[in-house]
């Protein structure tokens, strides 16, 4: 049996499809997850009791006793950070395959006709990564403390952060990166998996890619205002 060996510009051209590919669902992964987080940051409007009882059933009842209790979030946990990682990882392989194109006028004249948010895509990257860990050092392994005391609980934590304005104008401005890295990824995403197929599904996708990156952006500050206008306390 014959066997067909690739060109080394075909390998090229699979290994970039296929990044974009993995890089289009860990980026749908993580959408998923901000939707969820969004949800969850909601909950601050029905009490204290509410918002600590559904975070502690995150940490230790979801999907006992199929597994032991607490197992969840750490799987969930292992499960976010290799997404995130396989998409970062993904972002520089496909970075460097377009520094080596840089040049050409195809790459040059693409470049011009691209949106703010998708020229700035890598810097806001690392903008989105260096909060996210902020993030998690804040509220997940409380290392930095931002004006609560050790032992106090989840809704505690929330509100007496937010009461500060500057952690409020903080978030808005990083929930700003967030949510264009989000417009453009969403619409991204929808390309490389086939979705635009037409120009009315092009229209279609892109402003569900508004749609997301707005309710995104809605959802996770409505919380923190309320929180600094006392509207929570």
């Amino acid at each position: 049996m014959a066997t067909t060996t690739l060109s080394p510009r075909a390998r090229a051209v699979r290994s970039s499809v296929a990044m974009k590919a993995l890089m289009a669902v860990t980026g749908l992964i993580m959408i998923g997850f901000l939707l969820m987080h969004m949800y969850g940051n909601l909950k601050v409007f029905l009490g204290a009791e509410a918002f600590d009882h559904y975070a502690h059933w995150l940490k230790g009842d979801i999907l006992y006793p199929l597994i032991p209790s607490g197992w969840f979030i750490w799987i969930f946990r292992a499960f976010m950070l290799a997404a995130i990682v396989l998409h970062a990882a993904s972002a520089v392989h496909l970075w460097r395959k377009a520094n080596a194109a840089r040049g050409s006028s195809y790459v040059t004249t693409n470049r011009l006709q691209q949106s703010y948010a998708a020229r700035t895509m890598r810097w806001g990257g690392v903008i989105l990564v260096g909060f996210l860990v902020f993030h998690l050092l804040q509220f997940t392994a409380q290392v930095i403390k931002t004006g609560w005391n050790s032992g106090a609980g989840p809704y505690e934590m929330f509100v007496v952060s937010f009461q500060q304005w500057w952690l409020v104008l903080a978030y808005a401005l990083w929930m700003v990166a967030v949510c264009m890295h989000i417009r453009h990824g969403f619409w991204s995403a929808a390309a490389t998996l086939g979705a635009n197929t037409s120009l009315a599904s092009r229209r279609v996708w892109n402003g569900l890619a508004y749609c997301v990156a707005v309710l995104l952006y809605v959802g996770f500050m409505i919380a923190p205002l309320a929180v600094l206008f006392g509207v929570v306390k």
